[in-house]
């Protein structure tokens, strides 16, 4: 057997307590972004406009972990290492995570938690509408996202649910084109990353 289809194997093969030492490590590095950003805060680093700062940081950050959820299933019918899926759930707390300071730096920091201007962006501003909706969907997909709630629901209606985040990934980059105004070079890269792993998913489907 070649050195990397044996590598490949053993990944596939790993124990219950090596699954959970990876999955505390990646959890701690989860944590690494909002770390590094209280880092800059508290040394002046944030820039001439923190708040700005912390919007698209976070925004980023958002958008980086749902690409992350989404690799898992194709990553891992490619390497045949199912538990992978033990880490999936994680990754897309951590999105949502990321999502609500997003969300709550807009709500405090921008907008003073002003409701009526709050609603107004809502309804005038179409970046802030779509915005608002890949937050809102993204908030069930979080509430459900517990073993008990799956149960609940029954398996069936529970993965019908969780394919909204397929619609949080489309506004979360309809978002970011829109905030955009010179350099599309990021939110093109999200659009072909996206894609690429939504039409991984597609010879799946069929065979199903």
């Amino acid at each position: 057997m070649p050195a990397s289809s044996a590598s490949i194997a053993s990944f596939a093969a790993l124990d219950a307590a090596k699954v959970r030492y990876i999955k505390s490590a990646l959890f701690a590095a989860g944590l690494g972004p909002l770390g590094y950003l209280i880092w800059l805060g508290l040394t002046g680093g944030l820039g001439a406009d923190p708040v700005e700062f912390v919007r698209r940081s976070t925004g980023t950050w958002t958008l980086d972990f749902l690409v992350i959820t989404l690799a898992v299933t194709p990553l891992r019918r490619a390497t045949g290492w199912h538990w992978l899926v033990r880490l999936r759930r994680m990754f897309g707390l951590y999105a949502f995570f990321y999502a609500v300071i997003h969300v709550v730096a807009y709500f405090w920091l921008d907008q003073l938690f002003d409701l009526a201007a709050i609603w107004r962006d809502v309804l005038k501003r179409p970046l802030i509408t779509v915005g608002f909706l890949g937050f809102v969907l993204m908030i069930p997909l979080a509430v459900t996202s517990t073993d008990r709630m799956a149960r609940l629901l029954g398996g069936r209606r529970w993965r019908q649910l969780h394919r909204a985040v397929y619609l949080v990934a489309i506004a979360g980059v309809v978002h970011f084109w829109w905030l955009v105004k010179l350099d599309y070079t990021r939110p093109l890269a999200y659009s072909v990353i996206f894609g690429a792993l939504l039409l991984a998913r597609i010879p799946f489907s069929r065979t199903r």
